[in-house]
């Protein structure tokens, strides 16, 4: 798609050549012969630049740039004028103009000025497209349980979102890291600031340096524009490096430098770039052997261990399951076209006896298959799986079973209540009893 340009002059030879000139260069060239019709056009349709005369009846040239800084901030606007002096080009400059020409217009100068403010606005919105990309938050990512174990990581959490400190999570695979961090992210920064998820175990050795710090347009084979890397992407948001601990040991440097200066190198750039933004890390490595065997610096583990964040394994925390199924049926039904509302009484006590070595992200497959594999609304104990190794139908859980059965009850009855605002009758309804024996149960509660 060619780039669109708006050129605004009341002078209509100069207009009409000028717009000769850029359609001849491969541009689009829409034309108006004063600030006010240059205004309504810009507003209709949004163009990617505005060359627009410095003095023109009505409206001038640093009022339009004026309403469009308002109106579209990200709108670069070049004035031109034949009568140039230092005072109007700050002033230009001031009210937001992206440069400034001097007619009679330089053909050179004028097209290799297009070039890099267009450059810029495309660049401006490719960083804005991956922003909102990474910043995506699953409803799934928030934390759920309320084990005396997780309530111990959200008011870590609490205490620690609304600070810049740096914060290493650690725990056992699948159980929940990246939660940890988007929960960080939001209740500090904000779901609108930009959070870049980065998974240094998954990045090819190769193009690490590359995708983590950016890099310039020739700065080796392949490199035909410039990129922007992960730390520019997270400016004024969060950098979750997971896996922090297969980080090659002769970029850790640079990363210390990133966190201690605020800047980092792109390849091939000859000046640094600053970028501020919160590093969160995560691994489920021992990061003290892994920098004594010389894997690892010590002074970056130490850097980046500021607040530490550890995570139950699951089978730490039984009493969570009932609600982690409960949160993560509507998931698995979306991915799978089904409507599944829940599991019955045996199949939760199968599930809830179980050692789960892969955490919540094994649990999460076991009920995808045994979701795949039901033709019934409510899952039973036969299609979940029961190999040994995962699921044991055992009583050695038999009096934490009872108390976390119990609990999931309470909590079920509880979210229902609050779904009708309140409505027992309608409450009472929906979880298929009579409203007299949902009275009791609340009063059970209460009194427990």
């Amino acid at each position: 798609m060619k780039p669109q340009i708006l050129i605004v002059d009341d002078e209509d030879l100069f207009r009409e050549d000028l717009a000769s000139l850029l359609r001849e260069e491969g541009y689009e060239c829409r034309t108006a012969a004063t600030g006010e019709e240059g205004l309504a056009i810009a507003h209709q349709g949004e163009p990617d630049l505005v060359l627009c005369d410095l003095s023109m009846p009505g409206l001038g040239g640093v009022e339009v740039v004026d309403d469009l800084a308002i109106e579209q901030p990200d709108l670069p606007v070049v004035l031109m004028t034949a009568y140039g002096s230092l005072d109007t080009a700050i002033e230009a400059f001031r009210k937001g103009a992206a440069d400034y020409l001097l007619k009679p217009l330089q053909d050179e100068e004028l097209l290799v000025k297009l070039t890099r403010c267009l450059e810029q606005r495309f660049m401006l919105r490719e960083l804005r497209f991956l922003r909102r990309r990474l910043s995506h938050v699953d409803e799934g990512t928030r934390l759920v349980g309320s084990s005396p174990q997780m309530e111990r990581v959200k008011e870590l959490i609490r205490r620690v979102a609304t600070a810049q400190t740096t914060v290493l999570v650690t725990g056992e695979t699948g159980t929940g890291k990246e939660v940890v961090a988007r929960s960080i992210h939001e209740q500090g920064a904000g779901p609108e600031a930009p959070f870049v998820a980065v998974n240094c175990a998954a990045l090819p050795r190769e193009l690490v340096e590359s995708e983590l710090f950016g890099h310039r347009k020739g700065a080796f084979s392949g490199a035909l524009r410039d990129k922007p890397g992960m730390f520019e992407l997270a400016h004024g948001g969060t950098l979750f490096l997971d896996e922090i601990g297969d980080l090659p040991l002769e970029l850790q440097p640079k990363l210390l430098r990133a966190l201690e200066r605020g800047e980092i190198m792109p390849v091939g750039a000859t000046r640094p770039i600053v970028t501020h933004f919160r590093l969160i890390a995560a691994t489920h490595r021992d990061l003290p052997k892994e920098a004594e065997a010389g894997r690892f610096r010590e002074d970056l583990f130490y850097r980046i261990r500021v607040m530490e964040i550890t995570l139950p394994p699951l089978r730490e925390r039984r009493s969570d399951i009932p609600a982690l199924v409960d949160h993560l049926l509507p998931r698995i039904n979306s991915r799978l076209k089904k409507r599944v509302l829940g599991v019955n009484d045996q199949a939760l006590r199968a599930l809830m006896s179980g050692d789960w070595p892969g955490n919540v992200r094994e649990l999460e497959n076991a009920l995808e298959r045994a979701v795949l594999l039901t033709d019934e609304t409510i899952v039973g104990r036969g299609v979940l799986p029961g190999q040994p190794t995962d699921l044991k139908d055992t009583h050695q859980h038999a009096m934490d079973l009872r108390s976390a059965v119990q609990a999931y009850e309470e909590e079920h009855i509880r979210r229902v209540l609050e779904s009708t605002g309140g409505n027992r009758e309608e409450a009472a309804e929906i979880l298929g009893i009579d409203p007299s024996t949902l009275y009791r149960r609340l009063q059970r509660f209460d009194t427990d």
